[in-house]
């Protein structure tokens, strides 16, 4: 079992030392660059102060530049998922903020990468032929050499100390780097990931999408949900009389034909708008569009009577629009649950609000028929966007649902 636990781990240290020696490889540019611009340099400057402007500009203000750079940052995360096994956050977020924050947070990671990474590449480089020296100075006479640094360790028995520090050096460069690696995933988050601003701007994306999702859900719901539960009541009144009265059943057929092409044509709106095809998309109905309403409920074989007193053109038309889908929802709700039960209908425009009120007698001899529940969650949310009113229940032995909407809703 600790075999199999110390594969993954063995796995995530290599992953990380590679990150590591990335951060390395990408190093020498930088000062091979440097090289070339010292030399051009020293005739006005001289030789210091020419290695000192040529390492500023090369080592210094290149590599911030180049760490703004937004396809930088982007390989950045690509690779610290990767071989650090850090999550950055939602991609979208990280990726596509372009704000100088974020580019100055991108910058101080690069460079980190870059300082991290050619400590241990540097150490990688020169430590084991620091090593295999350091390992035969006891059976030396005279100065060794210890691989590519300047420094000599005297040979013969009295330096035979230097070959367990040198034996034990690789595993220290492991440890090394593994805490390194480590260090660089616990701030890879906090430079690579979206800022707090960016974090509340990715949510108000996200709060919008969903806003949006329930808007079609609901535009789905109320104008599909309707054409179905009339073609329903149509179909079963049709097939009770199917072979005593044939001229109510073609009737009926017409009706049910009518109500499924109101049905695709409503379904064709809301598709378009998942497309976001401005050809594929129909008026939204509005109370313009009641009678229609009214008489596609009526063709079921729904006793309806109405009510309407007011202007209906002069309300305005996201207050239109939203009463429109509370009636036809209301009427969806009615024919499915109410069956064949008279239905009164009340539509009040004021000068400052619109009330309606929709009810139904309640048969105890007639169980409730079972529906999706949205029906209601529907209204709720449509009222509470134009910051209405709306209450729905038995009330004196009828099913009722009134609402009150202003017709200029304050933010």
């Amino acid at each position: 079992m600790r075999a199999l636990l110390a594969v993954p781990a063995a796995r995530s240290t290599w992953r990380r030392y590679a990150y590591l020696v990335i951060g390395a490889a990408l190093v020498p540019p930088f000062g091979t660059l440097a090289g070339f611009v010292a030399p051009a340099l020293e005739g006005g400057l001289g030789e210091a102060a020419a290695w000192g402007v040529a390492i500023a500009l090369c080592g210094v203000a290149l590599p911030i530049a180049i760490g703004m750079l937004p396809v930088v940052r982007e390989l950045e995360i690509g690779a610290v998922h990767r071989l650090l096994d850090v999550e950055i956050g939602d991609p979208a977020t990280a990726v596509g903020e372009r704000s100088w924050q974020t580019r100055r947070r991108s910058a101080a990671w690069f460079v980190a990468h870059l300082i991290v990474g050619g400590v241990i590449g540097t150490l990688t480089v020169v430590l084991p032929p620091a090593v295999v020296s350091a390992c035969v100075v006891p059976f030396q006479t005279g100065d060794v050499q210890l691989g590519r640094l300047d420094a000599t360790v005297p040979g013969g028995l009295r330096s035979a100390w230097i070959v367990p520090v040198a034996l034990l050096s690789p595993i220290a460069l492991v440890f090394l780097a593994t805490s390194a690696g480590a260090l660089l995933a616990r701030l890879a988050p906090h430079l690579l990931g979206p800022s707090p601003a960016e974090r509340l701007a990715a949510a108000q994306r996200h709060a919008m999408r969903l806003a949006d999702r329930n808007r079609l859900a609901r535009e789905l719901h109320d104008s599909v949900g309707h054409a179905l539960s009339i073609v329903t009541v149509q179909a079963s009144a049709a097939g009770r009389v199917l072979d005593d009265d044939p001229a109510f059943v073609r009737e009926a057929l017409t009706h049910i034909q009518t109500s499924a092409r109101n049905g695709l044509r409503d379904l064709d709106h809301v598709l378009g708008l998942l497309r976001d095809d401005a050809s594929s998309r129909a008026p939204t109905p509005t109370l313009a569009d009641l009678q229609r309403l009214l008489d596609s409920t009526r063709s079921a074989g729904i006793d309806l009577s109405t009510d309407v007193t007011g202007r209906i053109d002069e309300v305005p038309q996201a207050v239109s629009r939203e009463a429109y889908r509370i009636v036809q929802e209301s009427l969806t709700n009615a024919a499915r649950h109410a069956g064949r039960a008279p239905v009164s209908l009340r539509l009040k425009i004021g000068d400052d609000d619109l009330e309606l009120e929709l009810s139904n007698p309640l048969d105890a001899s007639h169980p409730q028929k079972p529906g999706g529940g949205r029906g209601l969650n529907g209204i709720q949310e449509r009222v509470t966007s134009l910051r209405g009113h709306v209450s729905a229940g038995p009330d004196a032995g009828r099913w009722r649902i009134a609402v009150q909407l202003p017709l200029h809703p304050t933010p």
